[in-house]
């Protein structure tokens, strides 16, 4: 079942699953307003169709020990598309970086690091990130406090119906 058009229903389902990614499917289709097999096809689909990549749960990251949480931009020697490509998949294999984006204008990535403590973060940083390939410079911002912390996206259902 491949989606081309969204329904008010799928809209339903996308937003009740990202709230509540283990709200059962009974629950899920009756808060969508469809009986659960139909529902369940349509989660399917949804998922094999790439709109849903996971499910997963929201760990409290100070409560487990991280207690620092960075931002460092990172500037490269090179934007080649291959040097670009290794450098994504070096930070990949870096535990410590939950985050990453490759930038337009003068920093080429952006990476969200946490780490339980300063020294953890500092060894990384001197070990790893600063002396990595084609790595030019990197700046970074540590952070006082989470104002807002949004998973997803903002799925407003009378917006997209």
């Amino acid at each position: 079942m491949h989606r081309v058009k969204f329904d008010e229903i799928d809209w339903r389902i996308l937003k009740y699953l990202q709230d509540d990614g283990r709200i059962t499917n009974v629950q899920l289709a009756e808060k969508s307003g469809i009986t659960a097999p139909p529902c369940l096809r349509r989660v399917r689909a949804l998922e094999e169709d790439g709109y849903i990549r996971g499910y997963h749960a929201d760990l409290n990251a100070e409560a487990l020990g991280y207690s620092l949480t960075v931002f460092a931009m990172v500037g490269l020697h090179s934007q080649a598309e291959n040097d670009l490509q290794s450098f994504e998949e070096l930070v990949a294999s870096w535990p410590l970086v939950r985050e990453a984006y490759m930038l337009n204008g003068e920093i080429d990535f952006i990476l969200k690091i946490v780490a339980k403590d300063l020294s953890q973060f500092q060894h990384f940083l001197t070990t790893q990130l600063t002396p990595a390939p084609n790595v030019a410079n990197v700046k970074t911002s540590l952070t006082i406090r989470t104002s807002k912390n949004e998973h997803g996206v903002p799925l407003d259902m009378g917006a997209n119906l």
